[in-house]
């Protein structure tokens, strides 16, 4: 193996950038049901969270790529109601990242995780159903027979709804048995979700949902490996081995190994980025743009900058999620929108729909202090972050947005209220 070929950090951004899809402004028109299938495959995943502040996390990314689009074309895709969506169906629901969207195609390479979840090895189902393990078959029945269903449905087709709900799990947030029968059914493969009502979870048995001839793939554990390795490559740019062990959150012996095969076999090279401390690897052919323009609010569950120690070392810029700190740990708010301007981290903002009132709600708005060397004066930020900012409450189908704290906000609102003197 020869010297690994030295890059400078602000083209390994690019790189990075490049490869979210975040390189450019987005093309003008609604992106079409291709469009949206062609990203999520090529990020590897979208994942869901269950909190609702500003939008759903899985919608947002989107949005920061493709611009507005029509969010039930992507729920159409990922959780169909009718006989021909199903047919179309291009996204399925498994622990990835985290709960996740993944292409229905890359189901089988997460089997390894449906084994280990299967051997209680697993951090994502210990032992929940250890002393349960009758329900298990009466809630599989119940589903093939009737499904998609809710938990709280399985609990109504098997009856005894209200003895089951006494017996809780305190362990798992109080859920029922059946709940956490369904759960565990869902981390075993046994079951996924069959559709979303309200962004609730419908069960189907999973070989109803997956396509015959991809439910019948069993890769190995090394396959699988390599083969997620690959993608999270794609996805990054240029990256290291723990960026890309992140992507999926695979075992971190598994993951090098699994490095160190793709390299010796040529699907991965081995690259120094000055100032990153650590070897890093991106595919033969990794486009590098010479120029990185467009902005894009970034949700705290995109995957440009979920990894934080990828996001310091790539942006120097520290980022913490609001709703899992202690309110008064909280240095930029709740739910809080980093902001890229032409490839660089230049401000964040604290963002909530308010459906009642009709707007986008800004408790509070930055800009980073560093934000004009960073080719960015404040008063551009403003400007720039006014105009996603309008953007996104267009999309959303709310009517203003109101700025209502934060040091930036003198300049954000004047650059609301003036959209016409914004500096180019």
């Amino acid at each position: 193996m020869g010297t690994p070929e030295r890059m400078g950090a602000a083209a390994a951004r690019r790189a990075a950038l490049a490869a979210q899809g975040l390189d450019a402004p987005p093309r003008p028109g609604s992106p079409n049901r291709g469009g949206l299938t062609r990203l999520v495959r090529h990020l590897g995943l979208l994942q869901l969270d269950s909190v609702n502040v500003a939008v759903r996390a899985h919608y947002a990314p989107v949005f920061a790529r493709l611009g507005s689009y029509d969010r039930d074309v992507l729920d159409a895709l990922a959780w169909p109601q009718t006989a021909a969506d199903r047919r179309r169906r291009a996204f399925v629901e498994f622990w990835a990242h985290e709960a996740s969207l993944v292409p229905v195609e890359d189901w089988p390479l997460l089997r390894w995780r449906m084994r280990d979840n299967t051997a209680r090895t697993s951090r994502w189902l210990g032992n929940a159903m250890d002393h349960r393990p009758d329900i298990l078959d009466a809630v599989h029945d119940a589903v093939a027979a009737h499904g998609p269903l809710e938990a709280r449905e399985v609990e109504a087709v098997l009856g005894d709804g209200g003895e089951r709900r006494a017996r809780a799990h305190g362990g798992w947030w109080h859920r029922s048995d059946v709940k956490v029968a369904c759960e565990h059914l869902f981390a075993t493969g046994v079951l996924t979700t069959g559709t979303r009502r309200g962004f609730r979870r419908a069960y189907a048995v999973s070989e109803d949902v997956i396509p015959p001839e991809v439910f019948a793939r069993h890769p190995d554990r090394a396959e699988s490996m390599r083969a997620l390795t690959l993608r999270a490559a794609a996805a990054h740019g240029v990256a290291t081995e723990p960026d890309l062990r992140d992507h999926y959150r695979l075992p971190p012996a598994e993951s090098r190994v699994a490095v160190t095969e793709l390299v010796d076999a040529g699907e991965l090279e081995e690259v120094e980025v000055a100032g990153w401390g650590a070897p890093a690897y991106r595919l033969p052919g990794t486009r590098v743009p010479r120029r990185v323009t467009g902005r894009a609010l970034l949700a705290p569950f995109d995957p440009l900058i979920w990894f934080r120690p990828r996001t310091e070392r790539m942006f120097d810029f520290t980022y913490r999620i609001g709703i899992y700190t202690p309110a008064e740990q909280r240095t930029h708010g709740y739910y809080v929108f980093p902001f890229l301007l032409d490839g660089q981290l230049v401000g964040r903002v604290d963002l909530k729909t308010d459906r009642a009132a009709g707007v986008l709600r800004v408790p509070a708005a930055f800009a980073e202090p560093e934000c004009a060397e960073r080719g960015a004066g404040e008063s551009r930020v403003a400007a720039e972050l006014a105009g996603a900012l309008r953007d996104m409450a267009d999309w959303l189908g709310v009517g203003d947005v109101v700025v209502e704290g934060g040091p930036l906000a003198p300049a954000l609102s004047r650059a609301l209220v003036h959209p016409a003197t914004q500096p180019a």
